[in-house]
């Protein structure tokens, strides 16, 4: 019923059902994968009111699989490009500058997992090239910005001379901040 690929891989079908509603397929040798697209085959299309869940885990051998949704399928959308790369946590990626007596690096092996569901239940996980997370995100990041370079404020009295330090006017940064700001509502992606 779905299928996965990976850049330069043969497309996978085999995945295991765990349950009567819910399948799994493993991702051999995931280090450096950084999307996967995930498809129904055309074969069996899902029963009338239902969609796929679809989510992502890095299995580890000493915990429960953690499963990060990454979107949805369904019978009007049977295909889905997702970034997985994003996904990757540091400690599962292990050390390359740790090679010793001729070991090759760990390979890691992920996990998609499909949970078929009522329409109702699916979860539309927003894309990272949607406009609006692009202008939640640097809105935050400006907001983060004007807090870090008004934690540094000083007035005039207060200030030490140094002759090898160079000053900005506050104000110079709030005009940005705000023209920045104003740019990113007329269009989010004119900073691209």
């Amino acid at each position: 019923m779905f299928g996965v690929i990976v850049s330069g891989r043969f497309v996978q079908t085999e995945f295991q059902q765990i349950s009567e509603t819910q399948l799994v397929t493993t991702i051999n040798d995931a280090d450096n994968i950084n999307h996967v697209a995930v498809f129904l085959t055309g074969a069996i299309p899902f029963p009338e009111g239902t969609a796929g869940q679809v989510y992502f885990s890095w299995p580890d051998p000493v915990a429960p699989p953690n499963w990060q949704p990454l979107g949805f399928l369904s019978n009007q959308k049977p295909s889905a490009i997702y970034k997985i790369s994003s996904l990757k946590r540091l400690e599962e990626m292990g050390d390359s500058s740790n090679l010793m007596f001729g070991q090759s690096h760990i390979v890691h092996n992920a996990q998609i997992g499909i949970s078929i569901e009522p329409l109702s239940n699916i979860q539309d996980i927003p894309s990272p090239n949607n406009a609006e997370s692009y202008v939640s995100f640097a809105q935050k990041m400006l907001k983060h910005f004007m807090n870090y370079a008004l934690s540094f404020t000083l007035t005039q009295a207060n200030m030490v001379p140094d002759p090898s330090a160079t000053y900005v006017p506050l104000s110079t940064v709030q005009n940005w901040y705000t023209n920045f700001e104003r740019r990113l509502q007329q269009n989010p992606n004119f900073w691209k």
